[in-house]
């Protein structure tokens, strides 16, 4: 399993690099436009922000993540808490892409949000 501190680093690289937007609006832009290849949203976003860029990153083919809380997204882009965050680097979201799915293994997307799986041998002892 990987570690949530190396997403982190990866996103501070990308801020650094200008190959991140933020806000919902531009994030809904930069997808519109075909310019996003990645969004990322936070894990305790509204029900209508989460609904809204499922809805457009389904419809204009778009990986969407759902990671971190919104204090430590901001964080590690040296900014404030930030809800919404989209790659513009086809190099840079590969990458966040695949530590992504590496450090969501077991675990599922629940309505959106991501649940730990509990086995049930650690629930039984």
């Amino acid at each position: 399993m990987i570690d949530s501190k190396r997403i982190y680093q990866m996103l501070g690289m990308a801020a650094r690099a200008r190959m991140i937007v933020t806000g919902e609006d531009l994030v809904v832009r930069e997808i519109r436009a075909g310019k996003a290849h990645l969004v990322i949203v936070a894990e305790d976003a509204s029900k209508n922000t989460m609904k809204k860029l499922t809805d457009k990153s389904t419809f204009y083919d778009v990986e969407k993540h759902v990671f971190g809380s919104r204090e430590d997204l901001g964080h590690a882009i040296g900014k404030e808490s930030r809800v919404v965050l989209a790659l513009t680097d086809a190099g840079f979201a590969g990458k966040l892409s695949g530590l992504l799915n590496e450090y969501n293994r077991g675990w599922t997307n629940d309505e959106n949000t991501c649940t730990r799986i509990r086995e049930k041998s650690e629930s039984v002892e």
